[in-house]
């Protein structure tokens, strides 16, 4: 990987981790410290995971 890879990798987890955080937010009925912590984890998760399928089907 060299830098420009390495910065749109890092710019598509970002992407995904807020697209993922924000619909977290909205279908929670009650925004406490626990369900931040916890939507922040889950959406990271799924934006790595979102991130390696991207790399897996496109053969990046």
């Amino acid at each position: 990987m060299n830098r420009r890879t390495t910065l749109l990798g890092a710019g598509e987890i970002l992407a995904w981790w807020a697209a993922l955080a924000l619909l977290w937010l909205v279908f929670i009925s009650a925004v406490n410290t626990l369900e931040l912590v916890v939507g922040a984890s889950a959406a990271l998760v799924g934006a790595f995971a979102a991130w390696g399928t991207h790399l897996a089907v496109s053969g990046w």
